[in-house]
């Protein structure tokens, strides 16, 4: 069945998850529905029991989060009995039972709602969103939830910050229980054919420390299994200096040591520049972690996208399309997002064909296929989720010939009818062939009819006239790129003067590496406009 586990690690992660989730649920036909089913829903969800022998559908995955994290959510979901899966204390002790306990944080007005089948839930607002818990619209297995009771949420007295505690933190745990055996273990053999495990955490706080122990732990135990690590960074230039450097420090660890083990690492970070059509509360995680997961749900819908629905793509093949050259496993994500009542995209071009190409049997001219290379391998896009500057569309065409260069990628049409302009089996194959023939940057297409489901757990960020408030059509891609070169020799020369004599060899170095696999087999060429 090509599953797939989830891990969630961390707060700003859950808050991306819960998205990611909610918009999964969506896809559920309870009714007699016409449209035709396009996903796969046993990619990421088990059926199970409850302890009455009811039917249960929960999502595969793991939900780490410090005390306090989870808010209102209720671990056995409504789903399971407590009584049947927790021991009695007054069993395993003769004497007196002193039972302290916290005061249990009130679940929020929505999730009451739904709990009692309302059509209507109350509206929910960057204000009335505590915790990631307050606008969840699954329900999760009890296995699924691993508080870590170490480390308080918002805590100043002992934060959970900086990158060597989250290091410490899974030594610990994984210590007393190993993790794999206890956590991930159940999941895996639950699976038929196991196409991946994806990880959701930050890279920029404590628990990058946390997922580079768990990455390399799942290394070692499932080598061949794809691992894809979307990495959550903050806005940059927010909060106090001392917090960025100490946030600085911790991206480059993170980058350094997961990359060299994850198949695929995406940093994912809101852009400083957002198209007029989007009205983004930036500091609400509600709304921002919305916007990213609507990207991230999105380019990979492929690898849940149901045969004979259309092409798809499990996330290997998304990977070989990305890391042609085996060495470049950071992909940047971009996306645009439009009505789908327009059937229309600002970030349409016009596509030159390769076929008349002097370097390919019977082609004329080597110029068409240069202007191809740029065109399809970097259409235009509203908004890049890789850190470090403006969305692309800010730059013209010629300054981004001059400065990046596109290794591979895959981009994803959603919402939006099926065209022979935007997408073509037969015309792709030979694309394909093509490009390997004249050296040019892999490009995978992909092309969904299902639009991105505008909950009413989803925040109302997108604006204008014509938007429907139901639905949303994506653009949306991965690429790797010669950016990621630019950006790690940034973090290295920034880290150099952060860190101390013994980490800064082994960090710089790293960060050296992944540099030079962007620079390595491509020549940008003269800088002048000369021709």
């Amino acid at each position: 069945m090509h599953e797939i586990v989830t891990l969630q690690l961390g707060h700003r992660a859950n808050y991306v998850a819960t998205h990611f989730w909610n918009a999964q649920e969506s896809y559920f036909d309870y009714g007699a529905s016409e449209k035709p089913l396009t996903v796969e829903h046993d990619v990421h969800f088990r059926a199970g029991q409850g302890p009455k022998g009811e039917d249960t559908y929960t999502p595969r995955t793991l939900i780490y989060d410090l005390k306090g994290g989870f808010g209102g959510l209720r671990k056995w979901g409504g789903l399971y009995d407590q009584g049947n899966i927790e021991p009695d204390s007054q069993n395993l002790w003769d004497g007196n039972v002193v039972k302290q306990q916290d005061t249990p944080i009130s679940q929020s007005a929505y999730q009451k709602a739904l709990d009692e089948g309302l059509d209507r839930p109350p509206k929910l607002s960057s204000q009335s969103v505590r915790y990631w818990s307050d606008f969840s619209r699954v329900f999760y297995h009890p296995r699924s939830v691993c508080q870590i009771n170490d480390y308080e949420l918002g805590s100043t007295i002992v934060p959970f910050e900086k990158w060597d505690s989250g290091e410490e933190l899974f030594n610990k745990l994984d210590k007393d229980d190993d993790l794999l055996d206890r956590d991930i273990r159940p999941w895996a053999e639950e699976c038929d054919q196991l196409q991946a495990i994806q990880i959701f955490a930050s890279a920029d706080d404590a628990w990058g420390g946390f997922a580079s122990r768990y990455v390399e732990s799942l290394r070692d135990e499932y080598g061949k299994t794809p691992l894809w690590f979307w990495g959550l960074e903050e806005q940059e230039g927010q909060g106090q200096r001392a917090k960025q450097l100490i946030r600085t420090v911790n991206i480059a660890q993170s980058l350094q040591a997961i990359s060299r083990l994850a198949s695929m690492y995406i940093p994912i970070a809101i852009p400083s520049y957002l198209p007029p059509y989007v009205a983004l509360d930036r500091s609400s995680q509600w709304q921002s972690s919305g916007l990213m997961s609507m990207a991230v749900e999105s380019i990979t819908l492929p690898s849940r996208q149901k045969e004979g629905s259309g092409r798809r793509g499990l996330l290997g093949d998304l990977e070989v399309a990305l890391n042609s050259n085996g060495n470049q496993k950071i992909a940047e994500l971009q996306c645009s997002v439009i009505d789908p009542s327009t059937q229309r995209s600002n970030t349409r071009t016009e596509v030159p064909q390769a076929a008349n190409d002097d370097r390919i049997a019977g082609g004329k001219t080597q110029q068409l296929i240069y202007e191809d290379e740029i065109e399809q391998a970097r259409r235009r896009f509203d908004m890049s989720f890789s850190t470090g500057g403006s969305s692309q569309t800010a730059l013209s065409l010629r300054q981004w010939e001059k400065s990046n260069h596109v290794f591979g990628k895959v981009e994803l049409i959603r919402g939006v009818p099926r065209t022979v302009d935007d997408l073509n089996d037969e015309d792709e194959a030979s694309s394909r062939k093509r490009r390997r023939l004249a050296s040019l940057p892999s490009v995978e297409r992909y092309h969904n009819p299902l639009a991105y489901p505008l909950l009413d757990s989803f925040p109302e960020m997108l604006v204008g006239a014509g938007w429907s408030r139901k639905e949303a059509a994506v653009y949306g891609s991965l690429s790797t790129t010669s950016q990621m070169s630019k950006r790690t020799k940034g973090l290295g020369n920034m880290v150099s003067r952060m860190v101390d004599v013994v980490e800064r060899e082994a960090l710089c170095n790293g960060l050296g590496e992944i540099a030079e696999a962007y620079e390595d087999g491509w020549d940008s060429g003269p800088d002048d406009d000369s021709d």
